[in-house]
């Protein structure tokens, strides 16, 4: 980690930004293979990729709950010097994983047609969802290790060369898209395998890091252990849902959006998603670069430097959340344009104008998950698991129902904001427990560790 010649500000700086950069790449490349099949298909087959799309983000919460759970363990071993521990703790995540992910593959295609049919397929686009997920599905392991391994290269102390990863993989599956989609006419088949080629090369640069004497964690023979396991869990199960809250959300307003609007809704609410996604995962971004931060002075007890880079993650917050609103709103109709085409001009004002409804919630979302990310960083897994569950399922379920009772279809757009309102009361409530028994979270803060954050060897 190498923190103790350089200032808090400037490690948080240097962790941040690969971080928000690499989630910005990650959210594009759902977004690139939409706009490539809209162009190069129809506005029908986009509309399949956004049903297809909840199976994506399925793999890469996967991936994102061992690798923030064993990020957060690996971090708190580096802090206290136990390199002994945190190769162990990295290894039995590598083998883990590659066990889960030869079970997904399985199991998908064994039940192609009912995965389908659960994600919404209808009867016009049944076909487009099944050849886009048959597509994908052999290069689900790359999902999962790319996304873990990029989150451990950062914890590793190289957040630089993790963005530097993924932005070549992005290129590569942009150049690929065009190849497959655009010249070869391979639709949206040809879509899923350029994403799916481009995370098995990001899979190798990453081996590239860790095989080499550079890397501070390395690999070695997994000490299996079911209570180490389980830790892992509990910590990374928030960060988990979190990815996935993106892929319920997109599911659940698949299927209100067919029951009560219409499928031309459904390719109205795909392109809402893509830049929805972008949002949540360039937001998520700051909450991901600072957890090992956090956890690596959560595991030296110093409970003042915590506070210190939570409130620089509010600042953050803030200002990518003022930022994305009045994007939104300014640029609805360009978004818009640049996936239908001209001749469903009243599509396209009705796309911008529900677009408009639905970024109100953007002002209201980074909070619930920056406050989520911290507590997993500080290893509160119950804390970060009512506010994930919250954002991704029990309050976007109220509010969908709520708004739809009280406007129809049309109160489904306002449904995110609702609930994320509903979720920040919670989220608040928890931060301020938390405050009352860490005293090193108040804003006038002295540079004192907290003698409330651990007695007797454990974390209160």
């Amino acid at each position: 980690m190498k923190l103790d010649s350089i200032s808090l500000k400037r490690s948080f700086w240097r962790f941040i930004w690969p971080s928000v950069i690499a989630q910005w790449i990650f959210s594009l490349y759902t977004m690139v293979d939409g706009l490539f099949v809209a162009r190069g298909v129809s506005e029908v087959a986009l509309s399949a990729v956004n049903i297809a799309s909840p199976f994506v983000h399925f793999l890469f919460s996967v991936s994102l709950l061992f690798a923030v759970g064993t990020s957060t363990i690996v971090a708190m071993f580096l802090g206290q010097d136990k390199r002994k521990e945190a190769d162990e703790a990295y290894s039995q995540n590598l083998a883990v994983l590659g066990i889960i992910s030869l079970v997904i593959t399985a199991a998908v295609f064994l039940n192609l047609d009912s995965v389908a049919a659960f994600l919404g397929a209808t009867e016009l686009t049944l076909d487009y969802v099944k050849h886009y997920i048959i597509s994908i599905l052999p290069f689900s392991w790359c999902f999962i290790f790319s996304y873990s391994f990029e989150v451990l290269v950062k914890t590793d102390g190289f957040p630089k060369f993790a963005a530097i990863c993924v932005a070549l993989a992005a290129v590569t599956n942009c150049l690929l898209d065009w190849l497959f989609v655009m010249v070869f006419r391979w639709g949206v088949a040809g879509a899923g395998a350029a994403t799916g080629l481009s995370q098995m090369l990001a899979v190798a640069l990453y081996l590239v890091h860790f095989l080499s004497p550079r890397a501070t964690i390395g690999f070695v023979k997994p000490c299996w252990s079911l209570g180490k396991l389980w830790r892992v869990v509990k910590i990374g199960l928030p960060s988990g849902l979190t990815e996935l809250s993106a892929g319920i959300t997109v599911f659940l307003f698949n299927h209100a959006i067919l029951a009560y609007i219409g499928e031309e809704g459904i390719i109205s609410y795909t392109i809402i998603a893509y830049i929805n996604t972008i949002v949540v995962m360039s937001m998520a971004g700051v909450a991901q670069g600072a957890q090992p931060l956090v956890s690596f002075y959560y595991g030296r007890r110093d409970g003042y430097s915590c506070g210190v880079l939570f409130r620089y993650s509010v600042v953050t917050i803030v200002a990518m959340a003022a930022a994305a609103f009045t994007g939104s709103w300014a640029g609805a109709e360009g978004l818009v344009s640049a996936f239908i085409s001209e001749d469903m001009a009243e599509l396209r004002v009705y796309s911008a104008s529900v677009f408009r409804i639905f970024s109100v919630s953007f002002l209201i979302m980074g909070f619930n998950i920056m406050i989520g990310g911290f507590f997993t960083a500080i290893e509160w897994p119950k804390a970060a698991l009512a506010i994930t569950l919250g954002r991704g399922l029990i309050t976007m379920s109220a509010a969908l129902a709520i708004c739809i009772a009280a406007a129809g279809g049309e109160g489904i757009w306002w449904a995110p904001a609702v609930s994320e309102l509903i979720c920040l009361v919670i989220s608040m409530g928890l931060m301020s427990r938390y405050r009352k028994r860490n005293k090193s979270l108040s804003f006038n803060a002295s540079k004192e560790v907290s003698p409330d954050v651990w007695k007797d060897g454990q974390r209160y």
